[in-house]
């Protein structure tokens, strides 16, 4: 006899454009976490953005209207550090990114250092210089491995698109010959380091994103279901030219019932929060 699906008891969340779009927070979406919280379901909000550290993040989201705490938000730095000790505990490394990347390796027990480094690190930052990109380069030529938080190559600002990770990855392998490791999405390890913080499987886990590129294939690659949100990158419109589907597709987080699973879900006619209105 067939059983019944198990249901969901996490969800993993994708930051911009899901729950934030341009600083200001998606309609629904404070409700949505709520409603979550109330059915005593866990989540992580998840974000490629090395940056901030996670304890910032959530005053950002607080500020913006999103009662977040720090310990519910997992960034590509903090899985990078996860990754490093995994690798090599104790290690040393180059790291060339902002608070939320060196906090997360020091947090980690690593030392940071520009003398015959292990690792060379590269995360996000609003001040790439000549000279640290020169260093890095340097130092990658000289035999530290390179690491890199996530392959995103461009970043959003108020002023319009800045280049982020990729596109300063890729000038040092241009100089390198040296391909980094991108450990955030769309690498599945992200998916998994997250799942394994909140002791989740992901049988009963959803990934919920606005990118196919990133969120849905290493959901999907992570063994999850994936719902896509309409309300940032993707458009409804570009999801037929990937080779493969999320479980689910909804104008906004609003519109997704907690605890059911995607594959299970019936849109509403109208835009709702939470389980029920």
């Amino acid at each position: 006899m067939a059983t019944e699906p198990t249901s969901i008891e996490n969800y993993l969340i994708d930051m911009d454009g899901v729950l934030m779009h341009e600083s200001q927070p998606v309609p629904g979406a404070a409700a949505f976490l709520q409603a979550v919280t109330d059915a005593g379901l866990g989540y992580l909000v998840l974000t490629n953005n090395s940056i901030f550290t996670a304890r910032d993040l959530g005053v950002r989201l607080r500020d913006a209207g999103l009662a977040i705490p720090s310990e519910r938000i997992w960034t590509s730095a903090l899985a990078t550090a996860q990754f490093l000790h995994s690798q090599r505990p104790g290690g040393t490394a180059h790291a060339v990114g902002e608070a939320g990347l060196t906090t997360a390796l020091h947090d980690i027990g690593y030392v940071l250092t520009d003398r015959s480094p292990e690792y060379v690190v590269l995360g996000e930052t609003r001040t790439y210089s000549f000279e640290a990109i020169t260093r890095a380069i340097r130092l990658v030529r000289d035999g530290a491995r390179f690491i890199a938080t996530n392959p995103d190559p461009t970043g959003p600002s108020t002023e319009g698109l800045l280049p982020a990770t990729g596109a300063v990855a890729a000038l040092i392998t241009k100089a390198t010959g040296v391909v980094p490791y991108f450990v955030g999405k769309p690498n599945p390890l992200m998916m998994r380091s997250a799942l394994n913080t909140l002791q989740a499987h992901s049988e009963t886990t959803v990934m919920i994103g606005d990118r196919m590129d990133t969120d849905v294939i290493s959901g999907l690659e992570a063994g999850m279901e994936t719902v896509l949100v309409l309300s940032g990158i993707t458009s409804a419109a570009d999801i037929d030219r990937f080779p493969y589907r999320p479980t689910l597709v909804l104008e906004s987080i609003a519109r997704l019932p907690v605890g059911v699973r995607p594959g299970q879900v019936t849109i509403p006619a109208q835009p709702r929060a939470g389980v029920t209105e």
